[in-house]
């Protein structure tokens, strides 16, 4: 291994499906220096550079980085493990970008995962360069594809460029889409990056692109064949780093999953209509009730039913990730956590607690007035456990999303685990209602039969989101 070597593979083999891509490849990026990927289409060039980022499950071999310290840190290797990738930049083919954020919020995003520090005037220096200040405001839905694939190039480049510290900027296909005048102008930042001392990976098929290189790395056949570039290039003029600070990935997440979610709320509103259904269908039916012990097990489901719904619905956010590869971007900047947490702002957490009490009032009028108050003072008991299995449907909508074929997976069936705790706050909420509540450790006792259900919703979480990635 080189001094400087800011990436390095060794012995790396990866498959797509049956298809060996690589085989037994050794591969180092260094400080200062820009390397190119070429090779046809389908050769493995997305694969060697997705594979540097940690993205892609490794048959053999380990891919490590530099850490802020100066050691080497394994971030993924054959035996499983995955470690959160230094800061960097990264651009995807597709660009990896939700449409519903606006310019200047994806920018400034991509430079706090990265703890790049910057200000407004800085950003709008590069939104300016780049020839986006004028649509800082919009969403990227309202881009141009031209547009589009700027901000994503930019927001692969910023990182490094704002940080004194040697980086890794990992860019696929970053040319493609772009005008002559844009296509000139990352030219110039790549070799602007490299004189900084930073390290760039980019997989091309432009010849402007590869001038720029170093180092050519072919990829044909699984196998890699190396030749020096010609380093041709002006490096740009690049806004002056501010230096780094603590990169924020899940704060940066989460505050960005809770921003699309307000700024559209389709999760809210979709959650609610089905189980607002739910409750009127089951309004028409409790009236045929016996308020026996049995109808007490029926009123009690009827009661859990629209909750339940809202927490089985798949999250908006789901969508949003599988949105040109967004949700690849983000498990890249911040590495095994990210499904994890994903599970926890995807969730549920605001509707099942509201509709358990609006369901009780709406269904239980002809109840004993009595016991209704026990009732009422308990509710919220089965209702929080309620949480729990929001969380675990939510976990397993995001692994099911993250298979390489997830249309072929029907999410419904694994939902099907998920009835079990919701028979188990059936049968406590159905308890209080007849026996009152009651504080007993004993089966059957309603402390306990919730303590089982989240329980239960527990470990299909943590199966969901600890999964190894196939």
């Amino acid at each position: 291994m080189e001094q400087g070597t800011l990436l390095l593979a060794s012995g790396i083999e990866v498959h797509r499906g049956p298809r060996t891509v690589l085989k037994d490849v050794d591969f180092h990026l260094s400080e200062g220096e820009v390397v190119a990927l070429v090779g046809p289409n389908g050769s493995g060039k997305t694969t060697l550079l997705e594979a540097c980022a940690g993205l892609l499950p490794l048959t053999s071999g380990s891919v490590s980085w530099r850490s802020g310290t100066g050691s080497q840190r394994v971030v993924r290797d054959s035996d499983g493990r995955r470690t959160a990738l230094p800061p960097m930049g990264l651009t995807l083919q597709s660009d990896g970008m939700c449409g519903e954020e606006n310019v200047e919020e994806r920018l400034a995003t991509a430079l706090c995962v990265a703890g790049s520090l910057s200000d407004e005037a800085k950003m709008a220096e590069m939104l300016s360069a780049w020839g986006l200040e004028h649509r800082r405001a919009d969403r990227i839905s309202q881009l141009s594809g031209g547009l589009r694939r700027r901000l994503a190039v930019l927001c692969g480049l910023a990182p490094a460029a704002l940080c004194g510290d040697s980086r890794v900027a990992l860019l696929d296909e970053p040319s493609e889409g772009l005008d002559e005048s844009a296509r000139a102008l990352l030219a110039g930042w790549l070799k602007a990056l490299a004189s900084m001392g930073h390290g760039v990976l980019v997989a091309t098929h432009d010849a402007e692109v590869i001038r720029c290189a170093d180092r050519v790395v072919s990829v044909e056949g699984g196998m890699l064949t190396e030749s020096t570039g010609e380093s041709q290039g002006v490096p740009a003029q690049l806004p002056q780093p501010d230096g780094s600070s603590e990169p924020s990935t899940l704060g940066s997440l989460m505050r960005w999953a809770l921003r699309m979610e307000m700024r559209n709320p389709i999760d809210t509103v979709g959650r609610a209509v089905p189980a607002i259904v739910a409750m009127l269908l089951a309004y028409a039916l409790v009236g045929e009730l016996d308020l026996s012990h049995a109808g007490n097990d029926m009123l009690a489901a009827l009661v859990l039913v629209p909750a339940f719904i809202t927490a089985v619905v798949s999250p908006a956010l789901v969508r949003r990730l599988a949105e040109a590869d967004c949700g690849r971007w983000w498990s890249a900047v911040v590495g095994p956590m990210t499904r994890p947490a994903n599970s926890l702002v995807g969730a549920s957490l605001i509707l099942p607690i509201p509709l358990t009490y609006l369901s009780w009032f709406v269904l239980a009028g002809s109840f004993d007035s009595d016991a209704s108050s026990e009732v009422l003072r308990w509710l919220w008991l089965p209702a929080v456990a309620m949480l729990d299995v929001a969380i675990a449907a939510a976990a397993l909508h995001l692994l099911v999303a993250d298979l390489r074929r997830a249309s072929a997976a029907a999410a419904s069936l694994l939902l099907l685990v998920l009835v079990w705790p919701f028979l188990e706050l059936t049968d406590a909420l159905s308890t209080i209602m007849t026996d009152g509540m009651s504080f007993g450790l004993g089966m059957g006792d309603p402390l306990v039969t919730c303590l089982i259900a989240s329980l239960t919703s527990a470990l299909v979480w943590a199966v969901a989101v600890f999964l190894p990635e196939a």
